[in-house]
């Protein structure tokens, strides 16, 4: 990287942790508790839609049922995804404490920007005991917000100067973009992107050691 950052903001799921079987599991719970959803949420399901909106995620995944039951059902598998998010949280990607360790170390401050609900980031701040090395967070949940929004109120509540973002999907990219912040794609995570989307990317969190 070129540029000097004095910040890195991280997307959540797909970068800093899989959480998408606990999240299966509490959209099937959900799901098993009404009577107006046909199918089982699968795993794959999850993994497609992992990183959009918060509210979205439900219209892509059951995209026939009427406004009233999507609006039902969605506040059904918050309440379930939250108490999964609690109780049996994800799995963090490999290196991701160590990565954390070292750019805390060279100075760098570190955030989270996640689509998810509120709730969800002190989850992964509970189940993975990293919330040390996060000076900050913001979400979906907190306003309703777009994550470009959301980039763009970290960086400004924070005084971030130079700011980067790493993300596993095309939205994260448009996401940064729409901030007008430099993107860093994680090509382990959930989504696709080509080198000419996304030249500057890492294939494991120890990479970030490279770049930074």
């Amino acid at each position: 990287m070129l540029t000097p950052f004095d910040s890195v903001i991280f997307d959540l799921d797909g970068t800093l942790w899989d959480a998408s079987a606990a999240i299966t599991r509490a959209f099937q719970a959900a799901k098993n508790s009404v009577d107006y959803i046909e199918n089982d949420v699968t795993l794959a399901q999850v993994q497609a839609v992992t990183g959009q909106p918060y509210t979205v995620v439900y219209e892509r995944l059951f995209p026939k049922l009427p406004a009233d039951k999507l609006d039902e059902y969605r506040a059904l598998c918050a309440r379930h995804e939250l108490a999964a998010a609690v109780e049996h949280g994800g799995a963090p990607y490999p290196g991701l404490e160590d990565a954390l360790r070292y750019l805390r170390g060279r100075g760098y401050r570190l955030f989270i920007v996640s689509n998810c609900q509120l709730g969800y980031v002190e989850a992964f701040f509970q189940h993975s005991g990293l919330g040390e090395f996060f000076e900050g967070h913001q979400c979906f949940g907190t306003k309703l917000l777009a994550k470009a929004e959301n980039i763009r109120e970290v960086v400004a509540q924070y005084g971030l100067q130079a700011p980067v973002y790493v993300g596993d999907t095309p939205g994260d990219l448009a996401a940064s973009q729409g901030a007008g912040v430099p993107f860093i794609f994680a090509t382990y995570g959930f989504g696709t992107l080509s080198e000419a989307e996304a030249p500057t990317r890492i294939s494991q969190l120890a990479d970030l050691k490279k770049l930074l």
